[in-house]
């Protein structure tokens, strides 16, 4: 059985400016029938905490929707604030978006 993946890359910093516009594209999936959702990091070289917070309510919408969000290729400095803000263990983190379609295709 397939699943609707989407797949999202944001770039450079994920802070409040940028944070609505985060948030209509991940509804914009949701309403395209998005089934798993991966926020792919590799891009990003800084989140401040509205773009933290910004990811736990996309995380809470798309949990509501009982649909799945992935975040995979975290750099340090986002590794370090999942970790002080235990949200390492709210997420589903993979190191790469190899390692996230190995562990879609074992699932």
């Amino acid at each position: 059985m397939s699943v609707k993946l989407e797949v999202i890359t944001p770039e450079g910093i994920l802070d409040g400016t940028k944070a609505e516009e985060f948030r209509q594209t991940v509804d914009e999936m949701l309403v395209a029938g998005a089934e798993v959702i991966l926020i792919d990091l590799k891009e990003i070289t800084f989140i401040d905490s509205s773009g933290l917070g910004t990811l736990v309510v996309i995380l809470k919408k798309v949990r509501g929707m009982s649909r799945k969000l992935c975040i995979c290729s975290i750099n340090d400095q986002v590794r370090m604030l999942f970790e002080l803000t235990s949200m390492d263990r709210v997420f589903d983190v993979y190191e790469n978006r190899a390692a996230f379609e190995s562990a879609m295709a074992n699932a």
